[in-house]
């Protein structure tokens, strides 16, 4: 019965460093990588919206809503209706391909491919949440 449960547990250690860690990153390199959103977005607390939303707090936001009355597309404003929120997951599935992520968004961004500079992004998204 021991041998079992350590067994189990040991197993279940393998399974758990087997899964994708996200690393905290460094908000001040995310703060460059967000030089490439600029054109588009603003991140400072009560910043405007541009033809993308303000995103200061976006880390744990409900999609589709608020950001200072923003015109979100259909498709952002459902996916907001259907639950998604802003976490480090669905940030990372987004601004890996926005058009997979959410159809019909109005976002035209090819995606950020690298992990560390997804990682930095996030960092410095969380940095102004």
């Amino acid at each position: 019965m021991m041998r079992n449960a350590l067994f189990s547990a040991g197993l279940l250690l393998v399974f758990a460093a087997a899964q994708p860690a996200f690393a905290d990153g460094d908000a001040a390199a995310g703060e460059k990588v967000f030089a490439r959103c600029k054109a588009c977005h603003t991140i400072e607390a009560g910043g405007p919206n541009r033809v993308g939303p303000n995103l200061h707090g976006i880390v744990g936001a409900p999609a589709g809503e608020g950001r200072n009355d923003y015109k979100f597309s259909k498709g952002m404003h459902e996916a907001g209706e259907k639950g998604l929120t802003w976490t480090e997951d669905n940030l990372r599935k987004w601004l890996a391909n926005p058009r997979e992520f959410v159809k019909g968004t109005k976002m035209i961004f090819p995606g950020i491919k690298s992990d560390k500079d997804m990682d930095n992004i996030i960092a410095y998204l969380k940095a102004n949440s």
